[in-house]
């Protein structure tokens, strides 16, 4: 066996989520469970198969975003693993739809940041053990940082 890091292409640091599904019916379930958790949202997604044909399946409402997924599906390599790219849109929105479509069995990240992607290959295929998702800590934070977090959650509205 072979571990390797992939790194994600994300030229617009567009939110995106990682995560692992396990039937065809993916793409169609997370395509109509976006679709009626945000209206107007706009994503592309990608599914790759693990069995059968082994195809990528792909979806989404923007071509663009749509082809940005298949793309990093394909350097990912991994059965069962889905990748969404969201565009005016934030995972906080859409991961409780997520999480509620049957065929989901894990999400490795939601974020904005740089991701690398750690797979390990087999004779078979590849599978996905764990994600570097941005940056490691720099500190922890001060009373200063604690009263601009909560500043900052309070004005974007997530918090009272």
């Amino acid at each position: 066996m072979e571990i390797k890091s992939v790194a994600i292409d994300n030229p617009e640091a567009l939110n995106l989520i990682l995560g692992q599904s396990h039937f065809i019916k993916t793409v169609e379930d997370l395509h109509e469970a976006l679709v009626g958790a945000v209206p107007g949202i706009r994503f592309g997604l990608a599914f790759c198969e693990a069995s059968g044909p082994a195809l990528i399946r792909h979806s989404g409402t923007e071509d663009e975003l749509t082809q940005l997924a298949v793309r990093n599906a394909q350097q990912i390599a991994a059965g069962h693993s889905f990748i969404l790219f969201l565009r005016e849109s934030f995972p906080i929105n859409v991961l409780p739809v997520i999480r509620a479509v049957p065929e989901v069995c894990r999400i490795y990240c939601a974020t904005a940041n740089p991701v690398e992607v750690i797979v390990a290959e087999g004779d078979d295929g590849r599978g996905i053990l764990g994600v570097i998702d941005g940056l490691s800590p720099k500190g922890v934070e001060s009373d200063d940082d604690i009263a601009h977090r909560k500043e900052f959650l309070r004005t974007i509205g997530y918090k009272l």
